[in-house]
């Protein structure tokens, strides 16, 4: 299902957040956002999974405005992984995955036999499901990050919307957990710090500056040293992997070359 967002403008507070971005997500692509702190890219992935309503413009799933959508209806089409996730109750960690089901359930009814599989096989497939039984409160950062993910896959989404996913994970689940998105086929709106992984995950970039899009591309032609030095303030030559040939950052850590910033 194609994602798009709109022309859309948020202003809170008077301060300008976003500024008439429009991006085009294509069905079953993965289409990240990156860009330096503040730039917009979080406020964005707000306004698609409904935390937040644009000042201006319009997100459409398909050919379907999101703000028309009921709640329910919403949620049976958009799941997401916000960076601000955070729970005060000790759920275990199915009764944590099993919450994804909601939008599909009606009432009290209790999940299906074939709703209890999936979420076994979900948990199997983010490496928790050793910990089903485990409270989320006593979980390590990074386990609890992917009890999230795991959580947003079994709602069955058409669309996927990941702020910072592997925030706490190690290298090995950073890898497992790309590599799954990858084999979903969802349309992923997904925001990552750190570039050399955007590179390899992503299909195309779209890099924000003061909440407007700088460049939109596939990564061997958005991440360019003369972009990565104009928007982000660091000196970096570009390589290709050895393995893929997904264009690779390599920076320079001389305090010389942060200390200039230009930006378009």
């Amino acid at each position: 299902m194609d994602l798009r967002l709109d022309a859309l403008s948020v202003v809170v507070n008077g301060r300008t957040l976003l500024r008439s971005l429009s991006l085009d997500v294509p069905g079953g692509r993965i289409v990240g956002l990156v860009g330096p702190n503040g730039s917009g890219k979080s406020t964005a992935l707000r306004c698609v999974y409904r935390a937040l309503r644009p000042t201006t413009g319009t997100v459409w799933i398909g050919g379907d405005d999101l703000a028309t959508l009921t709640l329910r209806q919403g949620a049976r089409t958009v799941a997401a992984l916000a960076q601000e996730n955070q729970t005060d109750l000790d759920f275990t960690v199915a009764e944590v995955v099993a919450l994804g089901r909601t939008p599909h359930l009606r009432g009290n009814r209790p999940l299906s036999p074939g709703e209890r599989d999936r979420c076994r096989r979900v948990m199997e497939q983010v490496d928790v499901l050793h910990l089903a039984d485990r409270g989320v409160l006593a979980l390590s950062g990074g386990e609890r990050q992917r009890v999230l993910v795991a959580r947003a896959l079994v709602q069955e989404p058409s669309v996927l919307v990941l702020d910072e996913p592997t925030n706490h994970l190690d290298v090995r689940h950073q890898i497992e957990l790309l590599s799954l998105l990858r084999r979903t086929g969802l349309t992923v709106l997904i925001v990552l710090h750190d570039l050399n992984l955007a590179a390899a995950l992503c299909d195309l970039l779209g890099v924000l500056h003061d909440g407007s899009l700088t460049a939109y591309g596939t990564p061997r032609e958005v991440l360019t040293t003369d972009l990565v030095r104009r928007v982000f303030g660091v000196e970096a030559s570009v390589v290709s992997h050895p393995l893929t040939g997904d264009p690779q950052l390599l920076y320079s850590l001389s305090p010389s070359t942060t200390t200039e910033r230009t930006f378009s």
